[in-house]
């Protein structure tokens, strides 16, 4: 189950931030030049040499000017003009953030909170799924754990762990998948078919050739236009976040907005027109007619998989809804100044639930009673059926915390682990670099009964089964080589890449595998939304660098201090 992160809560501008409140530190002017802590609205260090424009005032103790329209734009005392410094670091880099619309309005946030929709008593009963003895059941439990500011969101399918998400306090830097802006383009870039654009974020965005929109009726010649044909330096384009930016790379951009429902995808401007081929026939038909009198003629509409038995009056609520969101993100821009956000997407819960939430959940269990009442109040607008479904832990009644009631922490610290255990006494050795993940299947203590072909065939699909569930639960993306035992009988190569594949088919996250190599190895990719599990969890050490290792700086120096660092 893949999820479209995006940015949580509303930029602060006071300066105080909410790290300072916790540790009991007051805000002074001495506190500014302080290191961004965890729960700061915004990181403002001081202006770098390259920044497309200064950081906020206050954040360095001196007001400082900017040269506009000069893309480096760092002023010093009286103004004087620096030179832009060509490459090396910090060339390019976008704006440093700071609360850009705590005063050209706020961004347009989803509506959650319409009120419940009234269906009659048969239509209710056949949307509420399976019970038992009165209690309802399903597949899959949701719990939502709120503490600090930040949120966690842990999927069991039975009682095991298959799916985390974390969610930061007011994070519009990191989380920002789906929110729309009106960016400006920094610099176009002929040669890699890109723009690069200052959305806000310390990181400029990427757009790519693929990505733009035009009108063909502006532009000469029959053939797709070049990048340049279409942009130009310091132009403004509203623009929406698909990838989030991920450690040195920024996020990416596509100008073909698409504003998400419970029922159907609202993608303005447009003629697209769709309906999910995951529907049977006869309801693709209904849902067909259903459209024909309910889309907007200026907008496009792609019907999702929950729309299927979902009546004309709830389409026709969905994209009033969604229409009335781009008019006012339209309304906007015309004011705004770029860049600035314009649509920021809803908290991670709510995003879940509409993606995801249906009857094979047997329920969301929620810790904190604010979210609670949210939750299951945008649940009564979209599904009723469902929203007895929605329940409260009580930390202050109950005996444990939620997630230690659910064994979600224990399953998290396993999941962090480069090491994983198999059932029969195998394991598996995942490690991550910058260019790819690696997985190194090993039978370790399983020594079999009949042979040695049917002892590796049986550790390897043990293997198959457990790589597609760790891939799901550590969000691994990118490219992944898997380094199976070798198989000798072809037969048992093929069963062990259906089995990865089977499995991969319950990750709604797009997966490519290519069959087993004669040395046992599997190439696959896994497309890279986040951050992924460990990065979310933790921190490069000073001390080595991340590289997991400390060399030895006397050993190296010799008998002189060449060597030395």
């Amino acid at each position: 189950m893949s999820q479209n992160t995006g940015g949580e809560g509303r930029a602060e501008t006071e300066a105080s931030s909410p790290a300072d409140t916790q540790m009991g530190q007051p805000a002074s002017a001495g506190t500014a030049d302080r290191k961004p802590q965890i729960g700061d609205s915004r990181p403002a260090p001081k202006p770098q040499i390259g920044d497309s424009r200064p950081a906020p005032q206050g954040s360095g103790g001196e007001n400082r000017t900017s040269q506009s329209g000069s893309g480096g734009g760092n002023g010093e005392g009286g103004g004087r003009k620096r030179r832009r410094r060509r490459g090396g670091r910090g060339r390019g880099r976008g704006g440093q953030g700071g609360g850009q619309n705590s005063d050209r309005g706020q961004p347009v946030e989803a509506v959650t909170d319409d009120g419940p929709i009234e269906l009659d008593e048969a239509t209710l009963k056949s949307r509420r799924g399976r019970e038992r003895r009165g209690r309802p059941i399903g597949r899959y439990l949701m719990c939502v754990s709120a503490s600090d500011g930040f949120t966690q969101l842990a999927i069991l399918e039975g009682r095991a762990l298959i799916e985390h998400y974390l969610s930061r306090p007011a994070d519009d830097v990191g989380e920002i998948h789906g929110n729309v802006y009106l960016a400006k383009v920094q610099n176009v870039l002929p040669g890699m078919e890109a723009a690069f654009v200052d959305i806000g974020t310390p990181k400029n965005a990427v757009l790519y050739r693929g990505d733009l929109q035009f009108d063909a009726e502006d532009l000469e010649g029959g053939q797709r236009p070049r990048i340049e044909q279409v942009l130009r330096a310091r132009q403004t384009i509203i623009a929406q976040v698909t990838k989030n930016p991920i450690a040195h790379k920024g996020a990416r951009l596509t100008q073909e907005i698409s504003l998400a429902g419970r029922f159907v995808v609202l993608v303005p401007n447009s003629t697209t027109y769709g309906i999910s081929k995951r529907l049977p026939d006869s309801e693709r038909k209904r849902l067909r007619s259903i459209l024909d009198k309910v889309k907007p003629k200026q907008h496009g509409i792609i019907v999702r998989t929950a729309a299927e038995n979902i009546t004309e009056e709830e389409i026709a609520r969905d994209l009033r809804r969604l229409a009335q969101q781009w008019d006012e993100i339209e309304a906007l821009s015309k004011s705004a100044k770029a860049p600035s956000l314009l649509y920021r997407e809803p908290e991670m819960a709510f995003r879940f639930i509409r993606e995801e939430f249906n009857k094979d959940f047997r329920g969301v269990v929620i810790d904190d009673h604010e979210m609670y009442e949210k939750v299951r109040s945008y649940v009564e607008s979209i599904n009723p059926a469902l929203a007895d479904r929605i329940t409260y832990h009580d930390p202050e009644v109950e005996t444990l915390p939620l997630f230690e009631l659910h064994h979600v922490h224990e399953q998290l610290r396993k999941a962090l682990d480069r090491k994983v255990w198999l059932p029969s006494g195998g394991s598996l050795i995942i490690e991550t670099t910058e260019a790819l993940t690696v997985v190194d299947v090993n039978t370790g203590k399983n020594v079999g009964k009949s042979s040695l072909e049917e002892t590796v065939y049986r550790n390897n699909l043990e293997a198959a089964e457990e790589i597609a569930r760790q891939l799901r639960l550590r969000d691994i993306g990118g490219i992944i080589v898997i380094d199976f035992v070798d198989m000798e009988v072809k037969s048992n190569r093929e069963n062990v890449a259906r089995t990865l594949r089977d499995s991969l088919g319950r990750d709604k996250t797009r997966t490519q595998v290519f069959d087993i190599s004669d040395l046992g190895l599997v190439e696959m990719t896994r497309k890279r939304i986040g951050e992924g599990l460990l990065q979310s969890f933790s921190s490069i050490c000073d001390d080595c660098g991340g590289h997991g290792v400390e060399l030895d700086d006397n050993l190296l120096a010799g008998s002189g201090r060449a060597g030395r660092r």
